[in-house]
């Protein structure tokens, strides 16, 4: 077993965690509430008053807001174990309960005609959300540096068919901060591994299998021998050793919003929602790729403007390559980029790809590619290249974000699943480009492409837009 199977049991890691979010919460609530009074310094001396009933001052009022703000963020379960430092879920319910608060307030002073400074909205409200939003993603930066090295994890157990087992251990695996690790499993068929994973026994060793492993969760794959009976027995027996019971259905990639849980005659019924993008969610989708993009282009002018004279400067060819991609439905568009090749790279590709043998693949990827210029290895490093992709953006050919659109070549080596990604806009930036940009293979990009496909949220399209900014601010060695 490796360090990490070996380490000790330490189930009690996720109320400790909370805590920590509970009183990182109630620092941030202080102290936007501490800086909206020194910015309206001149608001704390007058009462909060309501005709035909008492005053209050107006710091005793602030003081009730930060506690209604936090019993919010408590009760809509923003610390909730289950979904602490993982995935949209945590960060949507933050939004929800702080918008919650500040919508009660308006309500109250309405209808008790209470005299609140408009102030309070303008400031109080996105100053402590983005306060709380940031407090939380540092925190999941810390469990995360605390996970890779084995502590703060769950040590599970898999019980099933050696095929469901190997399933479930491979996805957890190739998502590093899933905060599970698979210490053993237990199934038929004998004692062989599965991959690298122990097989500990039958499922009827289940309760001295926990205990001689020091496992602290318990996942049920499935199996034609986990009858009802045999799974409310296994259940009793993690339910005495406190041990967290799991059951994984044959489902991958489905985000936590779409899953809604309804028990019908005595059976634990498990809802899945079809993703949508129509109606008010495209026009909202559309309206934020209109603003972003005109703010993106506003702001990032000059970037582009010193671009366009150095690839000048750099040798000849155009300054803006135009190469037509597949985008939404299988309709094709121009897509612009800054030129980072020399002029007449695309003739070259075929060979160069015939040379590293990998014509048949999707992804037309070049390794050490000798077409790329001095100045296009600098902007590709940085994605600099990509800016005026923007304007594709502003005219709707494009998304901020969605799966990158390929050529139609490209497009022709896809399977029936890989088409599906042709569902929604292609974007600037997508699920994989923030998840190993050049080191992902195939099969992973795809993967990460169809998760976007299936669960999009407009919470996660502004979670891929922070992480492209790290990304291409830090571009690391994935990048080229």
């Amino acid at each position: 077993m490796t360090e990490t199977q070996r380490a000790p049991r330490d189930a009690d890691w996720p109320r400790r965690y909370a805590s920590r979010l509970f009183y990182s919460d109630a620092l941030v609530v202080a102290a936007t509430l501490a800086i909206y009074g020194w910015i309206a310094l001149d608001q704390l001396v007058r009462p909060v008053s309501w005709p035909d009933g008492p005053s209050i001052p107006y710091w005793a009022f602030l003081v009730v807001l930060g506690l209604v703000w936090l019993l919010s963020l408590d009760a809509i379960d923003t610390r909730d174990r289950h979904m602490i430092g993982h995935g949209i879920t945590e960060y949507r319910r933050i939004v929800n309960a702080t918008v919650i608060v500040f919508a009660l307030v308006i309500a109250v002073a309405f209808f008790l005609r209470v005299d609140i400074a408009r102030s309070i909205f303008v400031v109080t409200l996105p100053l402590g959300l983005v306060g709380l939003l940031l407090s939380r993603w540092l925190w999941r930066q810390w469990l995360r540096r605390r996970q890779r090295q084995g502590s703060y994890v769950f040590r599970a157990i898999v019980a099933g068919e050696r095929s469901k087992i190997a399933h479930i251990a491979s996805q957890i695996q190739r998502t590093p901060d899933s905060g599970y690790v698979i210490i053993g499993a237990l199934t038929t068929g004998g004692v062989r591994a599965i991959g690298d994973i122990p097989v500990l026994g039958h499922f009827a060793d289940a309760g001295s299998a926990v205990e001689r492993a020091g496992a602290d969760t318990f996942i049920v794959a499935g199996s034609d021998e986990l009858d009802p009976q045999t799974m409310r027995r296994l259940g009793w027996e993690m339910a005495d050793r406190d041990v967290n019971w799991v059951v994984a259905p044959t489902l991958t990639d489905v985000a936590g919003p779409r899953i809604h849980a309804r028990p019908v005659a005595g059976l634990p019924l498990v809802h899945i929602d079809f993703p949508t993008l129509a109606g008010y969610k495209r026009v909202a989708k559309r309206a934020f790729d209109l603003v972003g993009s005109l703010i993106m282009i506003l702001v990032l002018s000059p970037i582009m403007v010193v671009t366009a004279i150095a690839i000048r400067v750099d040798g000849r060819g155009p300054v803006i390559y135009r190469q037509t991609r597949v985008g939404r439905g299988g309709v094709e568009f121009g897509m612009l980029k800054f030129r980072s090749m020399v002029a007449n790279a695309d003739d070259q590709l075929a060979s160069l790809l015939d040379v590293q043998g990998t014509t048949d693949q999707p992804l037309f990827k070049v390794t050490d590619d000798p077409r790329i210029t001095r100045v296009g290895r600098f902007i590709r490093k940085h994605s600099i290249d990509e800016l005026p992709q923007l304007f594709n953006v502003l005219t709707g050919s494009m998304s901020l974000v969605g799966p990158r659109p390929q050529r139609a070549a490209e497009v022709a080596l896809y399977d029936d699943d890989a088409h599906r990604r042709m569902l929604v806009k292609p974007g600037m930036s997508g699920l994989w480009q923030v998840s190993g940009r050049s080191t992902l293979s195939w099969e992973d990009t795809i993967r990460l492409d169809l998760y976007y496909v299936e669960n999009w949220s407009f919470t996660q399209d502004i979670q891929i837009l922070f992480r492209t900014i790290r990304a291409v601010l830090v571009p690391g060695d994935s990048a080229h």
